[in-house]
């Protein structure tokens, strides 16, 4: 896995718009570390973690094992711990400037206000602060090494602190929680004597440093960790480093431009931001239908007349004259009468969808749209989730939104392709990550997954040993050694089975004339397939897990930077590969909310219910900071 540059590009809320309509993005990250130093440890080649084991399960009956699919987990928040002064408050005084003495840090030279510091500390022998672990040593740490306010200058918060206070107060504009970031100001001036005045200080400034934290790591990495949730979900790291946060904030007076770099800078984010502001100024839609409403014909619902009443609404002359009369006699109806579904065939038809007649989620969306408090609850799931991806997303990059069901191939801000796909079946998820593409392989060989192997083939191998060979596979040993299928005691095998199987070149292959690569640990890739009528559906949740995509040649032509007529030219000529030479990043993206280049926002239905479950992810993640003082 390789993780693409962190390019930043810092601007307020109000040019966001600008962005959303696809304003190129300046290269600005060296510029911030420039300007403010460390704060964030980049590590452009790190690596996923080794990929779990499959967990065999035993099948009811009798008859070997199962392969089981990757699952959702009870999220755990980070507990928060109490912060342990004790290592400031037995420190020494600081010596002069010229002397400085462990565990300072050697660059430091202690202001004006070091010794009032000194003093200050004092006071927070019985100061109850809560943050998490990792934030609690940071404050230690940098504390010790650098004795000094940050916040305060003589007897009062600084402008610096005033600044990173506001910051803090507008968490909700990123879908952020206000409260996780709250810190109680003292104010301007007070009645307390001269050391209560600087215990009141001294815990203000622990306070502000230990949200700062937490804030900067929420803009960063986002509230939740990804891969803590489902092992679905495959994200690096984003190592930041704590103590040089602090320390870039105390030798700037930019600090509301420094910890608004932190967030994600491509225009995506910025659009979705511009959304979630749009939408909570908003009001509410008139009519609110259930979006996971599903009525078939006979079947009874309160949400019907409420269906009825907004096609009745939007009725242009055809649409009147065929079925004006039947809207009118049964627009109040719970039940869904034999009459109505001519109606509901011919509006499914007008939005694109198939008219099967059946009332369900895909239809409800194309009425009644999607609710305000369903948008709002998207965009910021989109928000969070952002986190989890490179700042800079790349340009040429391959794009997959699975609840979209497309693929774009996006370069220098402009959509070259994009392309109807098939992802994974709800029981054969495809996962949420992103990678490299590396190379195209024409006329490709399929290596079957283990999963299916024991999960789908085993099972009639045991009856039928010969099936593979007569359906065109090879099958080899562990030393790579092609042996027939028939001679194969299947029955001997459960989860472990010590062979490979896979499927030649044919017009029958599943992977049909090629394959996209981009190697990870979840054996997904993109390709195309022979079942073509797939791409016909409105919902196309429908494959094993890997990617079908219904312009191949295209996609592998953009990847390639050829032409469809070069890759044409080389189907004719049987199975080969050929290596991608540009840095292309492939994002396997789920996003619910997504904005096209022109900044527009568009809403898909949660297919495998991963917002619900990142939900509840953040709840938990509240419920943890919500005591914290």
């Amino acid at each position: 896995m390789r993780i693409f540059g962190n390019k930043a590009t810092v601007m307020p809320l109000a040019v966001a718009a600008a962005l959303s309509l696809g304003m190129p993005q300046a290269s600005a990250q060296g510029l911030f570390d420039m300007l403010f130093g460390g704060g964030v440890r980049h590590n452009p080649q790190g690596e996923f973690p080794p990929p779990p084991k499959p967990k065999p399960n035993k099948v009811p009956g009798g008859g070997g094992s199962k392969i089981s699919s990757p699952s959702y987990y009870t999220y755990k928040a980070d507990r928060l711990v109490r912060v342990d002064f004790a290592a400031l408050t037995s420190s020494p005084a600081p010596a002069a400037a010229t002397e400085p003495e462990k565990p300072q840090d050697a660059a430091f030279v202690p202001s004006v206000t070091g010794n009032a510091f000194h003093e200050a500390i004092a006071g927070l022998g019985d100061y109850e602060l809560y943050a998490e672990p990792y934030i609690a040593k940071a404050l230690i740490a940098y504390y010790s090494a650098n004795p000094d306010f940050i916040w305060v200058t003589d007897t009062a918060p600084n402008s610096r602190a005033e600044d990173a206070v506001r910051v803090l107060g507008e968490a909700a504009s990123y879908g952020l929680t206000p409260a996780d970031y709250t810190v109680d100001v003292p104010a301007a001036s007070s009645p307390a004597s001269a050391n209560e005045r600087l215990k009141e200080l001294v815990r203000f400034e622990m306070a502000l440093s230990a949200r700062v934290l937490r804030y900067a790591h929420d803009a960063q990495s986002g509230r939740v960790e990804p891969n803590r949730m489902t092992g679905y979900y495959d994200f690096p790291a984003k190592p930041l480093d704590m103590e040089g946060v602090l320390k870039t904030l105390a030798h700037t007076q930019e600090v509301r431009t420094y910890l608004e770099s932190r967030h994600p800078q491509n225009p995506e984010y910025q659009a979705l931001r511009v959304e979630l502001e749009a939408l909570q100024a908003s009001e509410e839609n008139e009519i609110v239908v259930d979006p996971k409403l599903l009525l078939k014909p006979g079947e009874s619902s309160p949400e019907l007349p409420k269906l009825l009443t907004l096609i009745a609404r939007n009725l242009d002359d055809e649409m009147g004259g065929d079925y004006g009369d039947v809207l009118a006699r049964l627009g109040k109806s719970e039940l869904y009468d034999p009459e109505l579904v001519p109606v509901i065939k011919a509006v499914q038809k007008r939005a694109g969808m198939k008219g099967d007649g059946v009332i369900g989620p895909r239809t409800v969306a194309s009425l009644a749209g999607t609710s305000k408090a369903d948008k709002v609850t998207k965009v910021k799931v989109a928000l969070e989730e952002l986190h989890w991806l490179p700042s800079d997303l790349g340009s040429p990059r391959v794009f997959i939104n699975q609840p979209a069901f497309t693929a774009s191939y996006i370069d220098n801000g402009e959509e070259k392709l994009k392309t109807r796909v098939v992802v994974g079946k709800v029981t054969n998820q495809t996962a949420f990550f992103y990678d490299q593409i590396e190379q195209v392989d024409f006329h490709p060989y399929w290596g079957v997954p283990q999963s299916i192997i024991v999960n789908e083939m085993l099972p009639r191998l045991r009856n039928d040993p010969g099936y593979l060979d007569r359906a065109g596979y090879e099958v080899t040993d562990s030393s790579g050694r092609r042996v027939p299928s028939s001679a194969v005691n299947w029955g001997a095998y459960g989860a472990n089975i010590p062979y490979s199987v896979r499927q030649q070149p044919s017009e029958a292959n599943a992977l049909g004339e090629l394959k996209i690569l981009f190697p990870n640990k979840h054996a997904i890739y993109m390709h195309d397939t022979p079942q073509k009528s797939f791409f016909e559906r409105d919902m196309r949740a429908l494959s094993h897990g890997c990617v079908r995509l219904q312009d191949p040649r295209g996609m592998a032509a953009a990847v390639l930077g050829t032409s469809v007529d070069y890759v044409a030219e080389k189907l004719k000529h049987g199975h080969s590969t050929e290596k991608v030479t540009r840095t292309i990043p492939v994002y396997v993206a789920y996003f619910t909310a997504w904005p096209d280049l022109a900044g527009k926002v568009e809403y898909f239905d949660d297919v495998y219910d991963r917002d619900t479950r990142l939900m509840q992810a953040l709840d938990a993640t509240e419920a943890v900071r919500s005591p914290a003082s």
